[in-house]
């Protein structure tokens, strides 16, 4: 299947964000995970010919505009690093403390989080 606007990487819009509960319910329970110590990668394959992606922060992190900055952080990376690939789902789960994180730092676990995925169990 083909969704629309599937080729534009500019920057991350609407359709590539996992927004319903259900959605993110049913990538906890059949998706793989990979983790390193400050996050959780759940990924899943999926039937579109582009990537979803959502971001979880639990409220243990802080106060919203430390929860915020964080999920703001993670998008830029993910968005300039290209990081997701296409035909997979991802949740980008946030653990204790990820809040300390720089941004160089959160760029260096995220770039090595998505290098541990192993994409042949998807084939």
């Amino acid at each position: 299947m083909v969704e629309k606007n599937y080729q534009l990487k500019t920057k991350e819009r609407s359709d590539h964000r996992l927004k319903l509960n259900r959605q993110f319910n049913y990538i906890y329970k059949k998706g793989e995970r990979v983790h390193t110590k400050f996050f959780n990668l759940f990924v899943i394959k999926s039937k579109y010919e582009c990537y979803k992606i959502g971001f979880s922060v639990s409220k243990k992190e802080g106060k919203a505009n430390k929860r915020n900055l964080l999920k703001r952080r993670l998008r830029e990376v993910v968005r300039k690093n290209n990081l997701p690939k296409n035909y997979h789902n991802y949740i980008l789960q946030a653990r204790i403390d990820a809040c300390t994180l720089s941004y160089q730092e959160i760029e260096k676990e995220l770039t090595t989080l998505f290098a541990k995925v192993d994409y042949s169990k998807f084939n």
